[in-house]
């Protein structure tokens, strides 16, 4: 029989990282597991100017997670890198299995996170972070004053697009159908905004540009027709947010927690899930608002509840 933990985190993200981190000052023997690098898509995000307490002035992904990272090995919480490929989450000893090992612990706390659904356009992700972005919250700011251009035409996108008019200049939102899907509501305000434009029928091809976003094919789905969109010389590149939707990390767990009809995991305010001690936080949950600062908060509150409920075990 192996090392059974006081906790496994599944992801080290900022809600696993902030978990370990409150686990590992509680004296919990923890395990974080993750199966890329550390801190999923913030690490990927070049600047960041919205996180209480960080540096003011060159703030990366990497640098933050960097040290979030570097906290959690402070107190003691061991890594390991693995792709779980099994779970047993019945009964006092939870078993997580891979390929080339076998993994248990009295409690789990899912923090495996979510990704953006792509645009699935031809140099996306050579530019992601260079001009394509799927979060408006975040990058909003670095549009200032330049024209940004929405994929999608749900509540999320054209949201999002009000939300970009306070930035920049001008918003267009490019949407494959030739009306949007958000609710009435919405669409009454995005219609009466004079900074909102649209493309219909369209959808993006292709971006390209020397090392940031400067231009992108744009094709009609009905006539075929394409258009090349330039940025303005004046400001040397443009915005592109997709709002098409969010796919949480969670197929491993399906049909051992309860989720939602999108593979949400459902939680309630303790990071609980229907599954004794297996908890989630993070994207990975159903949530109003994903960003760092409230992944972190999830996995603090998590890793507080793994304490307590070991507290009263024994």
């Amino acid at each position: 029989m192996g090392k059974i933990y006081d906790v496994i985190i599944l992801g080290a993200g900022p809600a696993g990282l902030a978990a370990g981190l409150y686990a590992g000052r509680s004296r919990l023997s923890t395990l974080i597991i993750e199966k890329g690098q550390d801190g999923g898509q913030i690490a990927i995000t070049d600047e960041i100017e919205n996180y209480p307490g960080q540096m003011v002035e060159g703030e990366s992904g990497p640098s933050l997670i960097a040290r979030m990272t570097g906290q959690a090995e402070k107190f003691g919480v061991e890594r390991v890198s693995d792709t779980i490929t099994e779970v047993q989450l019945e009964g006092d000893v939870k078993v997580l299995k891979s390929t080339k090992a076998e993994y248990q612990a009295k409690n789990i706390i899912i923090a495996t996170g979510a990704y953006s659904r792509p645009i699935g356009c031809k140099g996306e992700a050579e530019f992601m972070g260079k001009g394509v972005s799927y979060c408006a919250t975040c990058d909003a700011n670095f549009f200032e004053d330049f024209e940004v251009y929405v994929v999608g035409g749900g509540d999320s996108a054209v949201e999002e697009a009000m939300y970009l008019t306070k930035f920049a200049r001008k918003v267009t939102i490019i949407h494959r159908r030739n009306e949007l899907r958000a609710a009435k509501s919405i669409q009454e305000k995005a219609f009466a905004n004079p900074k909102i434009d649209f493309f219909w029928d369209s959808v993006v091809e292709e971006v390209y540009g020397d090392d940031i976003l400067q231009g992108m094919i744009v094709k009609n789905v009905k006539t075929g027709e394409t258009r090349k969109v330039e940025a303005d010389p004046e400001d040397g590149m443009f915005g592109l947010f997709g709002f098409i939707g969010t796919v949480p990390n969670s197929k491993l767990f399906v049909g051992i927690v309860d989720m939602d009809e999108r593979g949400y995991i459902k939680t309630d305010d303790d990071m609980h899930t229907n599954v004794p001690n297996v908890y989630a936080a993070g994207d990975v949950r159903i949530k109003s608002l994903r960003q760092v600062v409230t992944a972190a908060a999830d996995g603090a509150i998590a890793a507080v509840q793994v304490e307590r409920s070991l507290s009263d075990y024994f």
